[in-house]
């Protein structure tokens, strides 16, 4: 039982550290390519602007969503009886 408990605990970690990983990079790639983008055509920045949040914000459900089954793990466990 402790066995299963443990490694439930490093799966959880593991999730929501490389999810959070994963994120953090993902949106900073996005916000390095729209500063590009947005210094060499300065006419589209609102345009721009407005599909970066709408991707930032995806990006972060992608999260969130490890996060909630991380959570769900961790105290609703399915894997003990």
């Amino acid at each position: 039982m402790e066995n299963i408990l443990g490694l439930v605990a490093l799966a959880c970690g593991l999730i929501v550290g490389l999810g959070a990983i994963g994120a953090s990079i993902g949106i900073a790639l996005m916000g390095g390519k729209f500063l590009e983008s947005s210094a060499r055509q300065p006419e589209l920045i609102n345009e721009l602007q407005t599909k970066m949040f709408i991707l930032a914000g995806l990006i972060d459900a992608a999260f969130l969503i490890g996060v909630a089954i991380a959570l769900l793990f961790a105290f609703a466990n399915p894997f003990t009886v």
